[in-house]
């Protein structure tokens, strides 16, 4: 897809009811080592997330098992009271281990604390996107086995919160696409989150499916984590366009679909700028350029049941340098 400059800095619909602009802001980086507890420098983190509002960014994304908690309480003490225009896309149904292991916890009960949470986390009364943590791009075991809570029920609870007012618009997270049209048979999902990202396609079939029925697509480590490497794919656009490989992968990304919106985490401001600037240089990235990025992995043969070796690798030496 080609466009203007105005077709990457506009907004995407969102549930019907709100707008975003095509690029946004993941919170994850701002808990402290192993996404556990503060950072270091909790001012620079605050000043971050401000920072990004300044700069146009209203829709955020972050977690109850982000710290746990504490990162909701950043977002809290940063934003609030929140503005009209910005959503925060929270996630529930995961929690965190005594060794700090992710694990699934979609029973109802804990969904709907989970929420409650939040919502005195971040100092507001209403949640505008909550998402539902799925198994369905995972690799690892949760302590919960896909199918030992039904989908009906867990996502019945954020219905019920939704009806008392706690919920504006539901999503998902790591959905395969079945479990993308089994939930919209119970409610419309206004977002999907999966993994998707220059080195790792896995959740191209999700992307699909958000396609065809009108659903943004947010995909998680739109920038692997940081290890896309130096391809020439990568190199010579960015040579060419006077910016960083990170604000080229970012910008295939919104070339990519017109229901991507990436969510590019930092905790640097100059990082946040070159992230941001994503959205103006899209457009001037050349067909020959998008073809050459796009073909750096093969989507035709992704599966989420698949991870490409360089995105193992990375999730691998994130997880070492975290223990």
């Amino acid at each position: 897809m080609t466009g203007s400059t105005e077709e990457f800095t506009s907004t995407h619909p969102l549930g019907g009811t709100d707008r975003v602009p095509r690029l946004g802001y993941g919170a994850m980086q701002l808990a402290g080592p192993g996404v556990i507890g503060l950072p270091e420098d909790v001012t620079g983190a605050i000043e971050v997330l401000r920072r990004a509002v300044d700069q146009g960014v209203r829709f955020f994304d972050t977690a109850n098992a982000y710290g746990p908690r504490t990162v909701n309480q950043l977002v809290g003490r940063a934003l609030s009271p929140l503005a009209d225009d910005i959503v925060i896309g929270n996630k529930v149904g995961a929690r965190r281990g005594p060794a700090g292991e992710w694990l699934t916890d979609s029973r109802p009960e804990t969904v709907r604390t989970q929420v409650e949470d939040a919502l005195l986390d971040m100092r507001t009364e209403s949640s505008a996107l909550t998402y539902l943590r799925l198994l369905g791009d995972s690799q690892a075991p949760g302590s919960t086995p896909a199918e030992a809570v039904p989908l009906e029920e867990s996502l019945g609870a954020l219905v019920e919160l939704r009806e008392e007012g706690k919920v504006r618009h539901i999503g998902l997270s790591g959905a395969s696409p079945e479990m993308v049209e089994r939930a919209r048979r119970i409610t419309p999902v206004a977002a999907v989150q999966n993994r998707f990202n220059l080195i790792d396609r896995s959740g191209v079939e999700v992307l699909a499916a958000c396609e065809r029925d009108g659903i943004a697509f947010v995909p998680y480590f739109p920038l692997a984590t940081g290890a896309l490497g130096e391809p020439e794919a990568l190199t010579r656009p960015a040579r060419r366009l006077g910016v960083p490989t990170s604000t080229v992968a970012l910008a295939w990304l919104l070339r990519r679909s017109p229901v991507i919106i990436p969510i590019p985490g930092t905790r640097s401001s100059a990082h946040l700028a070159d992230n941001i600037r994503a959205t103006e240089i899209a457009p001037h990235l050349t067909e020959e350029e998008i073809r050459v990025l796009t073909a750096v992995e093969d989507e035709g043969s992704a599966t989420l049941s698949t991870m490409s070796t360089q995105m193992v690798d990375a999730l691998t030496r994130r997880r070492r340098a975290s223990a």
